[in-house]
């Protein structure tokens, strides 16, 4: 009886959990609200562990995929198809860059952040586009 109680107290609080969990829809597009080209809007999202990102191929052309090392240590990265929606549910902390492999030249780049985290101090290490480097930063203020 008590085992059955415990297992129905656990199987209730996983259940809670994910009801909790929030779903944010970004948008690839040629264009954004402002004006910029070759976006994601929004282009910074700040979820909680558990939380799904959901990418719409709004226009076509585009794909989202996650940065050379720009995602958190244990953390899987994750890539999509040109021109598919893709939906990841992201369960580790910490800061996630993502990018549009056709359009990473041109900017098209935003930041997630999963808890309350900082951004590590080698996010933008390495090779990333002027263009690219320049939207990443604005982001980063967000932190």
């Amino acid at each position: 009886m008590i085992r059955t109680v415990a297992t129905g107290i656990a199987l209730a609080t996983l259940m809670a959990g994910a009801a909790f969990a929030e779903t944010f829809e970004v948008k690839m597009l040629n264009k954004g609200s402002d004006g910029e080209r070759m976006v994601f809007e929004p282009a910074f999202v700040q979820a909680a562990p558990g939380d799904t990102i959901k990418f719409l191929a709004s226009d076509k052309g585009h794909n989202a995929e996650t940065g050379k090392g720009m995602f958190p240590e244990g953390a899987e990265g994750f890539k999509g198809k040109i021109n598919q929606e893709l939906e990841v549910t992201l369960d580790t902390e910490g800061v996630y860059g993502v990018i549009c492999k056709p359009h990473y030249a041109m900017g098209m780049v935003m930041t997630i952040a999963v808890g309350d985290v900082q951004p590590p101090e080698d996010f933008l290490e390495g090779r990333v586009p002027k263009k690219a480097k320049k939207r990443f930063e604005a982001q980063l203020a967000n932190f």
